[in-house]
């Protein structure tokens, strides 16, 4: 089973949202925490962004 997951870069692409605004989104405390923090930054399982 693949783990599916989002980047900031998804996450902006999926919504169409720029990318000052696609940071915004993902810094409100009402976002999904991180499933991890690489070095390349942040992912999120699909899932949850979808929700």
């Amino acid at each position: 089973m693949a783990l599916e997951v989002y980047g900031a870069a998804e996450i902006q692409d999926r919504l169409g949202l720029s990318r000052q605004r696609t940071y915004i989104l993902i810094n409100r405390r009402d976002f999904p925490a991180p499933a991890a923090t690489l070095k390349m930054g942040s992912v999120w399982l699909k899932a949850d962004v979808e929700k």
